[in-house]
């Protein structure tokens, strides 16, 4: 089974490298071998290493790699997370690569896990978005399971997400439902169906229906999220969403919400600094 990271890092190193690394190319010699170690920088959650081994096999098998952390692990500044050994170029050709994808992966994971323990005392679980960065969403997305966190769909594929959008051009709630259920019929899926709501009566209208696995409340207060929940009353998962931070979201979760979903786990978060010294 060919790696899930593969195309990411051959594009990656394609865009890199281009007609060839002619800053090592040009200092080191081809025949030169050295080691390498991976240094934290700042406390955290490590993510990455997996796909820092991946980006190495893939410029050169030769390299060798020599984990000492692994995906999810709590980190402080000064930790080691790897050794590699092997030839120089190749490590150098890889070093940039490796780097910026573990260190956004271990920011999203730190971040991550910084809102997890915030409403750890709940039974609500930490969602991720489809906002992530194009291409990159398989990487971002395994970095918030090693943060605690959990994933929404991962495509437009996997679940019918009736939106505001689909449910205003199809003509409301009860429309939308029934159009999307013909629709999973016809083609013979069988996927889960959510839809957002954003006020009490779309809540009641989609209550009234059948088929559906979860709704969602958009940008609603923490009160009125609380009265969503009691009016569900379980019939239906719950969701919510919209513009939920550091400050709301525990009072969020302290509603019964069954999950939250916060788009700034991927779309906005800073990378964990760290760096691939010679190790002489």
């Amino acid at each position: 089974m060919e790696n899930p990271y593969r195309q990411i890092i051959k594009q990656a190193l394609a865009e890199d490298i281009g007609s060839g690394d002619h800053s090592s190319n040009c200092a080191i010699p081809a025949s030169a071998q050295g080691q390498m170690q991976l240094i934290v920088k700042e406390d955290g959650i490590l993510a990455g290493v997996e796909v820092a081994r991946a980006v190495f096999n893939e410029v050169n098998p030769a390299i060798q790699f020599e984990k000492l952390l692994d995906d999810g692990a709590k980190v402080k500044k000064g930790d080691i997370a790897f050794y590699i050994a092997g030839p120089i170029r190749a490590m150098l050709q890889g070093e940039r690569i490796a780097l910026n994808l573990m260190q956004r992966m271990s920011g999203i994971a730190t971040y991550t896990h910084s809102l997890v323990q915030l409403i750890s005392h709940t039974s609500c679980r930490l969602l991720d978005t489809r906002k992530t960065t194009p291409n990159l969403r398989i990487i971002e997305k395994e970095a918030v399971l090693m943060g605690g966190g959990h994933n929404h769909r991962f495509g437009l594929y996997d679940m019918v997400m009736l939106k505001d959008n689909h449910v205003d051009f199809a003509g409301g709630v009860s429309a939308a439902v029934s159009k999307a259920k013909e629709y999973l019929a016809e083609n013979k899926l069988s996927i889960p169906i959510e839809v957002e709501t954003r006020n009490f009566e779309e809540i009641e209208e989609l209550l009234a229906c059948t088929g559906v696995q979860r709704v969602m409340f958009d940008n609603f207060s923490v009160a009125d999220t609380l009265k969503a929940v009691q009016l569900v009353n379980r019939r239906l998962e719950t969701e919510s969403s919209g513009g939920i931070n550091e400050q709301t979201l525990r009072a969020y979760a302290e509603t019964g919400v069954d999950f939250i979903s916060v788009g700034a786990l991927t779309h906005s978060v800073k990378g964990l600094d760290m760096s691939l010294k010679s190790k002489l």
